[in-house]
């Protein structure tokens, strides 16, 4: 299987305070090298409503945002072998170095898992009982059919640590 894929850099700094983690970049979003880059992933949608900002297509602008708010982004997994988007199609992955980013970035107070592949392998990655609180919120990717404001209610949870 030659269908090697890796994720992008974090985006983090000193002001993050909590750190959402996906499991690794899809098909749409590796084409145009951009977190969350298919049209019908409500992760943006999800981000700028529960941030109350004016939604925007601009990616340089969604990442200003999510800084300016205090939110890191990364994927747990650096790189696997997958045709198409499922995470049931991952194969043979490597992780992330997470825990040497928290090391580097004692700023941030929790962590939230975009969906339960993330979720999974941070605790993998983690152990079960880490220092700073670990969420697993619903994934807001398409295949993952629960209604946008039930996914939306379940993201507020991150309010409380911005």
């Amino acid at each position: 299987m030659s269908d090697r894929i890796s994720s992008f850099p974090p985006i983090i700094d000193r002001s993050s305070r909590i750190l959402i983690l996906g499991s690794i970049p899809g098909v749409k979003s590796l084409e145009k090298q951009q977190y969350y880059a298919h049209p019908q992933n409500k992760f943006w949608k999800i981000i700028f409503e529960l941030l109350n900002e004016d939604f925007t297509d601009d990616y340089s602008k969604k990442i200003e945002v999510i800084k300016k708010h205090h939110i890191g982004l990364w994927d747990v997994i650096d790189s696997c072998e997958r045709k198409g988007s499922l995470d049931s199609e991952i194969r043979n992955e490597e992780a992330n170095r997470i825990e040497e980013l928290l090391e580097n970035h004692s700023n941030i107070k929790a962590i939230f898992c975009n969906g339960g592949k993330s979720f999974k392998n941070l605790q993998k990655i983690l152990g079960k009982n880490y220092k700073i609180p670990v969420f697993l919120l619903p994934s807001t990717s398409p295949l993952h059919t629960v209604f946008f404001e039930k996914k939306l209610e379940e993201w507020k949870k991150i309010k409380s640590y911005l």
